[in-house]
């Protein structure tokens, strides 16, 4: 971990990471913006949290908004009609139900739409600095399971893996070293492997099944 750390520095954050930063981690802002990143790429997701923020910023300025300024302050993000109505009744609920904050534990932050452990755990961490939550997507699970540290098919079993398969003072970066490197270096395809500084200490599982059948398709 330590070395992907040092690898890190200088390549470019996750839109999440960039909005939690400039927002002195504000915890709706975090929320919101996970809420938008799911299958959307960085710099659409940080597009849109921005116009979406600089229209409303809190709970309360947000849940005014009707479902339709919504979708066309946060458009191109995928499935935005769909993420439009979850921010909406998110926000109706934090006000009606806990305030205009954020809850702060993970059962509570599960009962929101859209709301799914990935979220919840960021949220936790980047916004309440947990210590005790592993963040898991897409990078973090591809890459988790080419190193060999897990062996998982979902990012459920890659969560719940990592806990017992890692040390606990990385648990809060897990997702910001492997979501960085998956974008920069160890991507789904082709992989820049000659490039990776851990390389020595990764079997690259399932590298060189993916390149074969690039391969076939190619032919």
């Amino acid at each position: 971990m330590g070395a992907l750390a040092r690898a890190i520095d200088g390549l470019d954050l996750p839109a999440i990471e960039k909005i939690s930063e400039s927002q002195e981690q504000d915890p709706f802002q975090v929320l919101i913006s996970t809420l938008l990143s799911a299958r959307t790429q960085d710099a659409t997701t940080l597009a849109a949290s921005t116009r979406l923020f600089k229209v409303a910023h809190t709970p309360r300025t947000m849940a005014r908004l009707t479902v339709k300024q919504i979708e066309r302050l946060i458009y191109p993000v995928s499935f935005y009609r769909h993420k439009a109505r979850h921010v909406k009744a998110t926000c109706q609920i934090l006000v009606d139900r806990f305030h205009g904050r954020v809850p702060k534990t993970m059962e509570e932050l599960l009962t929101l739409p859209g709301v799914g452990r990935k979220t919840a755990n960021l949220v936790l961490i980047l916004a309440f600095q947990s210590v005790k939550n592993i963040c898991v997507d897409t990078h973090v699970h591809r890459i988790s399971n080419r190193l060999a540290w897990v062996t998982t098919r979902t990012p459920d079993e890659t969560e719940q893996s990592l806990y017992a398969a890692t040390d606990q003072r990385w648990w809060p970066y897990i997702n910001l070293y492997l979501v960085t490197w998956g974008q920069n270096v160890c991507r789904p395809v082709y992989p820049r492997c000659g490039e990776c500084v851990i390389r020595e200490h990764c079997p690259q599982v399932g590298v060189s099944a993916n390149r074969s059948a690039l391969k076939k398709v190619a032919v």
